[in-house]
């Protein structure tokens, strides 16, 4: 029997087989959860039910967090498979391909500003008050995904870090108004991990070839570590943690500078 048995989950955010979205299923699945997945266009539907039924899951809803209809809509909807809902989590980001190329301020726009705070961090907020009907008395948990650009600056991250960073916010102030229910909310920080997300950045490759270098275990995390981690969080052997933003990125944020790094620049 594993730590979430008898839980209930919905999993917002799943691309493909690659995604971190589909380790944290596979990892809840695997830890006795029950699970329900979202899919935000009829492009992804054919693929989140497929993805969905290697895990024994049949409700498979739409939402399209832009509209809050829809977001309104996807637990309305829920509540006629569950009656309840222990474990919500928000895997979702987008910003304009072309705001996550070049120069910060000669890429940024007012739109593609608005675009990204609202699709990848206010829709956590919305889809959290939509569920809380279905989570309360529940001794429930919320999950998002950040990433280190949202506080410190990365090349061709740009619009995306500041949208990370109040999903961070975030993050700290659903924790404080969901706390006297016993709701908590959390977030991984994740190290950079090939998904379908991260093709859109720029010299990603580069980037990945820098990480190893500099993280101290001198490897990617896989999308397996992060599911883990989230299966734990969810969980009520994480009652006491609320608020917080894990890091899952094998040390890389802990280090200022690297001596692999050194070594290379004295050879």
């Amino acid at each position: 029997m594993g730590f979430l048995s008898g839980k209930k989950a919905l999993i917002c955010g799943i691309a493909n087989n690659r995604s971190i979205a589909w380790g944290i299923a596979q990892s809840m699945h695997r830890q006795g959860a029950e699970l329900a997945f979202s899919y935000p266009n009829d492009k992804l539907k054919s693929r989140v039910i497929d993805l969905g039924k290697q895990l024994g899951s049949n409700t498979i809803l739409p939402c399209d967090v832009s509209s809050d209809d829809d977001i309104n809509n996807l637990f309305v909807e829920l509540g006629e498979h569950w009656d309840s809902l222990d474990i919500l989590v928000h895997c979702i980001a987008f910003a304009n391909r072309e705001e996550l190329d070049g120069n910060y301020l000669e890429t940024v726009t007012r739109e593609g500003f608005t675009l990204a705070h609202d699709i990848s961090s206010y829709s956590f907020s919305a889809m959290g008050k939509a569920a809380l009907p279905l989570m309360q008395g529940r001794d429930a948990s919320m999950l998002t995904l950040s990433y280190l650009g949202a506080v410190r600056s990365m090349p061709n991250y740009n619009v995306m870090g500041l949208a990370k960073a109040s999903l961070e916010a975030n993050v700290r102030y659903m924790a404080q108004s969901l706390g006297s229910q016993n709701i908590r909310v959390n977030a991984i920080s994740a190290g950079p991990i090939r998904t379908l997300a991260a093709s859109g950045i720029k010299n990603f490759r580069a980037m990945l070839g820098y990480f190893e270098k500099v993280a101290p275990l001198g490897r990617p995390v896989t999308i397996d570590e992060v599911g883990n981690t989230a299966a734990f969080l969810c969980s009520d052997l994480a009652s006491g943690i609320t608020g917080e933003i894990t890091y899952v990125d094998a040390g890389f944020s802990t280090v200022s500078l690297s001596e692999q790094l050194l070594q290379d620049e004295t050879r």
